[in-house]
């Protein structure tokens, strides 16, 4: 062993110091420039298993705690953070995995300083470190559940919670122009009657899986499943076009899958409309959803009630906002209950 430096005797022999350690309930120790341990709290005990005899004049690389980082690196024949903080003097915080007395790694969350003497010269260093496996176990379970959510809600009501959890406040309601996109599945209720439950399910999670990585691909978002439909919000209305179309595509090349795996092909209708619409909570005070609505809502959903299969159904509203207009062309008029003028809707071919 090393000798120790004067200062940093001084300091694990003063009885008020060692004593004000071992009360801390982290793991305290300290080590010499050759970074041999010569200190060892009762919480570095407590947290490892490693008693003051296992640990007293020996290094960390002596098969006790071998450090890695979180990559599995080893630490202690290079990037040990006592090095470190010796080399340059400043202070290292790093997440590792110690070894415990029965050989089983565990997450620290680390901090060492470096000791200095009365002349500004490094004669050691001082780890502080805290178990935190509890804090990694919720990190994880966080995780998890923060990705099981999203399944279940938009993206924009998952933004909106969170953003809720951070400021505490609860009132989203908010006006906001947008285009919302209608999906339907045609004749449904026949193809309920002629196929069973398992059938039914997996054909609506086919479809609507495809329908929503299309849709998050042209930067829309799914706001509700309503049945054997879907509304989808986009910023832009050239992106809910491009997403309907490709839609279309896509459900095309499915349909001809099934059709070798003899199954009933599916068509989808097609309703888009923009405008003004209330972004808000909406239910009741122990049950929400976040959710658009308002005419532009309604009007989407009568003109993908009124269309064909073999077309995507715009409002006027909608068409005035492409850059590409001219790919439809008018349709007809659409009478609303409610509304004095009827509407302009417009078609393109598929």
């Amino acid at each position: 062993m090393k000798k120790i430096n004067p200062f940093l005797q001084n300091i694990i022999s003063d009885p008020n110091i060692i004593s004000l350690l071992n009360a801390i309930y982290d793991g305290i120790y300290i080590v010499n420039t050759d970074r041999e341990i010569v200190f060892w709290n009762k919480g570095a005990e407590k947290i490892t298993g490693h008693i003051n005899g296992d640990i007293i004049n020996r290094k960390c690389s002596d098969d006790i705690l071998n450090h890695i980082d979180e990559n599995g690196h080893l630490l202690c024949n290079k990037g040990c953070p006592l090095s470190k903080a010796m080399k340059t003097g400043n202070t290292i915080e790093k997440k590792v995995y110690p070894l415990s007395k029965t050989k089983e790694r565990f997450p620290v969350l680390s901090r060492v300083d470096p000791i200095k003497d009365e002349d500004g010269n490094v004669v050691g260093a001082i780890e502080v470190f805290r178990d935190i496996s509890k804090e990694e176990d919720f990190r994880v379970l966080q995780e998890k559940f923060n990705n099981l959510i999203k399944k279940y809600v938009s993206d924009t009501a998952y933004k909106e919670i969170t953003k809720q959890l951070i400021t505490g406040k609860t009132n989203t309601s908010k006006l906001s122009d947008l285009t919302l996109l209608f999906v339907d599945i045609a004749d449904f209720t026949e193809f309920v009657e002629n196929n069973s439950m398992c059938g039914i399910v997996s054909m609506l999670n086919e479809v609507f899986d495809m329908c929503g990585k299309i849709i998050k691909k042209q930067h829309g978002d799914i706001d509700k499943f309503i049945g054997d439909s879907l509304m989808a919000v986009f910023v832009d209305a050239n992106d809910a076009v491009i997403a309907a179309q490709e839609i279309w595509k896509q459900n095309e090349l499915q349909n001809i899958e099934r059709d070798k795996n003899k199954k009933q092909k599916i068509l989808l209708h097609y309703g888009i409309n923009s405008g003004k619409v209330i972004w808000s909570d909406i239910g009741t005070s122990e049950r929400k959803d976040l959710t658009v609505f308002g005419d532009a809502v309604n009007i989407a959903k009568r003109i993908e009630e009124m269309s064909d299969t073999n077309a995507i159904y715009i409002s006027e509203s909608t068409y005035s906002r492409l850059k590409n207009p001219h790919i439809f062309s008018f349709h007809s008029k659409l009478t609303i209950k409610g509304k004095k003028e009827p509407i302009a809707i417009f078609k393109s071919f598929l």
